[in-house]
């Protein structure tokens, strides 16, 4: 049997490509970003008692990775690409629906004119632009498990550490500098790539930057305005 669902909402962010936005929901808080609905569900009465919440769920597509048929097995980054498991044992982007499920902050509800009430929230792993189907309040006596067992990936793996030279940092919007060292530190490269002499290349809230890393620094070699449709990383 088959069921449409139909997006209710969009979310906007700073990341308006897929290289660099964070792997998990959560493991860079600093990230800000909007959940702006769609004129259909813009109501106010579907948000009541919301604000009471600190954290929700985001029910999401992963609308740059839709490809036909089903994959039963994917080869997860975390792994180095190397090694083959099932897709319901992994969180890949490549699934049978497209489905992807973050926790993320909940800031506040806010007017915004032209948009009714949209939701602030923080540690987002989304592109901007991403349909959202869903959102549900977190609960943690129910959501909450810390001790169950995590598999292959049981945390977030070693931080870098990352270089910016002042000038080069001064190029952005101060109350994003945080949130960029966090998205750095966390390794925006593929797994699979570990060459130190590379020179990679991110969009980050209207800034494009150049950077190299290796096994315990990532340093930004540069800092520019972005240019719509320039020079992009697949991960």
């Amino acid at each position: 049997m088959e069921h449409t669902i139909t997006p209710v909402a969009v979310y906007r962010g700073d990341f308006p490509d897929k290289f660099g936005i964070p792997r998990q929901a959560g493991i860079v808080p600093a990230l800000e970003g909007l959940v702006v609905f769609e004129p259909a569900f813009r109501d106010a009465a579907a948000l009541r008692g919301l604000e009471g919440f600190g954290r929700v769920w985001l029910i999401w597509q992963f609308s740059e990775n839709l490809r036909g048929g089903f994959q039963p097995t994917v080869r997860p980054p975390r792994l180095g690409g190397n090694r083959r498991l099932g897709v319901f044992a992994t969180r890949s982007p490549f699934r049978p629906n497209a489905l992807g499920l973050s926790c993320v902050e909940l800031k506040g509800l806010e007017e915004r004119p032209g948009l009714g009430t949209v939701l602030r929230v923080r540690g987002a792993d989304l592109m901007d632009g991403t349909p959202i189907f869903d959102v549900k309040p977190y609960l943690p006596y129910a959501d909450a498990w810390p001790d169950a067992r995590a598999g292959f990936a049981p945390d977030a793996g070693e931080a870098l550490r990352v270089e910016i030279a002042p000038e080069l940092e001064e190029r952005l919007p101060p109350e994003k500098r945080d949130a960029l060292r966090a998205v750095l530190a966390r390794d925006p490269r593929p797994r699979y790539q570990d060459d130190p002499g590379r020179v990679y290349a991110m969009r980050f809230a209207g800034c494009e930057l150049r950077f190299t890393a290796d096994e315990n620094t990532l340093r930004v070699t540069e800092i520019l305005p972005a240019q719509a449709g320039g020079e992009r990383n697949e991960p």
